[in-house]
């Protein structure tokens, strides 16, 4: 495999994500361009101008990169920085954006803390601006203002990834920790865009109010910003132009594009705008079309490429990737392609070509099952911490845990003593799929092996297994054969942790199995110890997987020591060498740096993330694995479910909603009702979720709004509150004159106007009557 990684961006935007003048995205498939050559005029498509770098020296406030020559930062308010050996000083592109990096100089600050400074801002009109970020402690985001010189404001999401993360257009392998060494974890900067009015000259923004720099605090940095000038009438820019490892449905390779409207005149249908491929070596199977894309607003483009008979896959050619319209040629991208996919191998760049494949992205909404011996004791504090946790928090004396089982068990029951009872004794695989697709939801993901290290299935290098104990049955093979049998629509996945909490040959909590209140040793049941944790267990069990399973989601947890390089090479190649290829996918917690999507818990983001992202939480207000304690009254209701899918979905997002079945294979009643009526919202307005992308300019608008678009066919606007007898949307939506507006459930077309830059929808009572939970309208886009 000689192709070089594709970066895996987290770029978090609330704006047109203008990727400047200059087009080099950050990944190996684009070329550079200089601002010289972009933009150039071609008969009726005009000049794109090249993005302005700010200078923002007066504005740093924080002190975050360090030499080991020159010490003394403290980015997160605990001592550790980013290393300036490994990051460049002064200009430097990333995602085809020209940014001013800060030198790494001894004693001098580098970056902004986000604590509602005002920003001077070189006066003009411009598309949108792009900030290089990065946060401590936890992803940080808020709300920015934008100032005017007319004297008006506007308001826009800015935020950014943890650093530690690992995941971002710029990165480095290891930080510096207190004590003037290597912390050996990558660590990044994110992109976060912003949308301005180009019809307006900006004068300043206003950033958030994070917090200071402190331990256990999030807080927003921001070490760079560009803004995009607005070109004047007809102007088409490209970026993002690359190859990928992903297959259309008519199974050819799909490449890549970012197409945007960086002028002042709207692309109809009239235009007949296509995106196409130019490269020796392949030919376009499946142009791109674009028929309609309103000034300042984007198009995430994805073009159908065969390789002719002789290219072997893998073959890199110089290639260029075209937007065409009005018989001419509007913008291009010169692209060093990768044609066709060849094997993947176990490193960093081979696997980073990998991405999250389109069912994955489109679906939007899945199922999380935790089920293990932890779903028997099934006990935690209510909304405070994970009942699949029990035999972790059951180890301290000061956890509530650690009370509550001596009270109802006893010392000297051991937390193994509860396999016997996790019977499985009720479990209907056939019903539990079919209840998963009637709520709507597209995958399921279960969890093979949680901490404790008891897999549920008939795993040959542990007896510490479903099948040899407890239940006597392979629970991942019932429900996956339920789930091709009776729900084939559905796409299986499965959760691995990569670590074991007290596994003797590698405990990931410092000790083996003891009991926690005479620390005398018990047995790992089951397990005989003396293997080399991960090249005899770790690596095996998830083999055993894939191999025997076929599992398109593979849901690590935790990371830490691994083979997971070798792992997923094999998991990659063998979904796709098989009789019947399938694309599968893989999160960011397998130990390694490439990922197919990232994976916050129990929370969503302000802003648009423009690499996969999956939010995951329970039903449960904190627990993902039966919590018994926890009353019906507690469990999230089918309205914040549907609001968690609107939300995600607007900002490139997919919701993973757990269930925590009983140790018996029931699923509490409550959660079958929640689920079944979060269904029933989908069979009326999944139209609006499944397959749809997000709105570049914002995917939110206030607390209520919210945005998606099903790419050349409809506009959704969804209300998360019960509309009045008006809805008025105050924002630039692309609405043109003979358009139609609908309310999804609600048979007859709605009047609509626009005034003042507002959208205003008239909504009869009935309309109003027939919505539940969130109300989508539809502008069918008129061609």
């Amino acid at each position: 495999m000689t192709e070089l990684p594709r970066r895996h961006v987290l770029g978090m935007t609330a704006g047109a994500a203008v990727g400047a003048a200059l087009l080099t995205p950050a990944t190996a498939d684009a070329d550079p361009r200089t601002a010289e050559t972009v933009g150039k005029v071609r008969g009726d498509w005009g000049t794109v101008p090249a993005a302005v770098p700010v200078p923002l020296d007066q504005w740093f406030d924080n002190d975050g990169i360090d030499t080991a020559d020159a010490r003394g930062g403290n980015f997160d308010g605990s001592g550790y920085t980013f290393p300036g050996e490994e990051l460049p000083a002064g200009p430097v592109q990333l995602d085809g954006v020209p940014f001013l990096f800060p030198a790494a100089t001894a004693g001098a600050k580098n970056n902004i803390v986000a604590l509602g400074q005002r920003i001077d801002l070189p006066q003009g009109r411009y598309l949108s601006g792009s900030f290089l970020v990065s946060c401590s402690y936890g992803a940080a985001s808020g709300p920015a203002t934008l100032h005017y010189a007319d004297g008006s404001t506007g308001t826009a999401g800015l935020g950014g990834p943890d650093w530690y993360s690992g995941s971002g257009p710029l990165s480095a392998p290891y930080r510096y920790n207190p004590s003037g060494g290597k912390d050996a974890n990558r660590v990044s900067f994110g992109v976060s865009e912003v949308a301005i009015d180009p019809s307006k000259e900006i004068v300043g923004v206003t950033l958030p109010t994070t917090h200071p720099a402190e331990a256990d605090k999030s807080s927003l940095h921001v070490f760079a910003l560009s803004l995009q000038p607005a070109a004047e009438g007809r102007a088409l820019t490209l970026r993002g132009a690359h190859s990928t490892t992903s297959s259309l449905d008519s199974g050819a390779q799909s490449v890549e594009a970012t197409v945007v409207n960086a002028g002042t005149v709207g692309i109809l249908a009239a235009d007949a705008l296509t995106v196409s491929v130019d490269v020796d070596g392949a030919r376009t199977v499946e142009p791109a079309r674009i028929p309609r894309l309103a000034p300042g607003d984007q198009a995430r483009v994805r073009i159908g490429i065969r390789s002719k008979p002789g290219v072997d896959p893998g073959t890199q050619r110089a290639g260029r990737v075209v937007a065409r319209g009005r018989g001419q040629e509007a913008a291009a991208s010169p692209s060093q392609l990768t044609l066709g996919v060849p094997d993947f191998q176990p490193t960093d760049a081979s696997l980073s070509t990998h991405q999250a494949p389109y069912w994955f992205q489109d679906a939007k909404f899945g199922i999380f099952i935790h089920w293990g011996v932890y779903s028997v004791p099934a006990w935690a504090p209510v909304g405070k911490q994970y009942a699949e946790w029990y035999w972790d928090q059951m180890q301290d004396p000061n956890n509530p845990t650690y009370a509550h089982h001596r009270e109802v068990y006893g010392e000297s029951f051991n937390y193994d003593d509860f396999i016997p009872q996790f019977t499985a004794k009720n479990f209907n695989p056939r019903s539990w799929v079919e209840l998963f697709r009637d709520a709507g939801a597209q995958y399921h993901v279960l969890t093979s092996k949680h901490h404790e290290g008891f897999a549920l299935w008939d795993s040959k290098v542990s007896d510490r297994n479903a099948v040899k104990m407890g239940p006597k049955r392979d629970l991942i093979k019932e429900l996956f054969e339920a789930s091709r049998t009776y729900a084939p629509e559905l796409h299986r996945g499965l959760y691995f942790s990569m670590p074991e909490w007290f596994n003797p040959d590698s405990p990931w909590m410092g000790h083996a199995p003891r009991n926690p209140y005479t620390l005398e040793p018990v047995p790992y049941t089951g397990y005989t110890a003396g293997k080399d944790y991960v090249k005899d267990l770790q690596a095996p069990q998830m083999l055993e997987l894939i191999e025997g399973y076929d599992p398109e989601i593979i849901w690590c947890d935790i990371g830490g020591q691994n083979d997971s390089h070798r792992v997923l090479a094999e998991y990659f190649n063998h979904a796709k060498n098989r009789r019947r290829p399938i694309e599968v996918t893989v999160n960011n917690r397998s130990g390694i740096g490439p990922h197919d999507f990232t994976t916050p818990e129990y929370t969503t983001y302000d802003s648009v993330v423009t690499d996969k992202w999956e939010a995951s939480r329970g039903l449960d207000p904190f627990s993902y694995g039966y919590n018994q304690a926890t009353p019906d009254s507690m469990y999230m209701s089918a309205e914040e479910i549907v609001h968690t899918i609107v939300d995600a979905s607007s900002k490139n997002g997919n919701f993973l909603l757990d269930i925590g079945p009983r140790a018996d294979g029931t699923i509490p009643e409550i959660m079958q009702t929640r689920l079944r009526e979060t269904g029933q919202w989908l069979k009326v307005n999944g139209e609006a979720i499944y397959g749809s992308t997000y709105w570049a300019r914002m995917p939110e608008l206030g607390e209520d709004l919210r945005f998606t678009i099903r790419p050349g066919k409809a506009f959704y606007i969804h209300s998360l509150a019960k509309p009045g007898a008006t809805l008025t949307v105050e924002a630039p939506v692309p609405v043109r004159s003979g358009d139609k507006v609908t309310m999804l459930g609600y048979p007859r077309p709605l009047n609509w106007r626009t005034s003042g830059g507002k959208l205003v929808i008239d909504v009869p009572a009935a309309a109003r009557a027939a919505g539940r939970y969130a109300w989508v309208f539809k502008i069918e886009q008129i061609r």
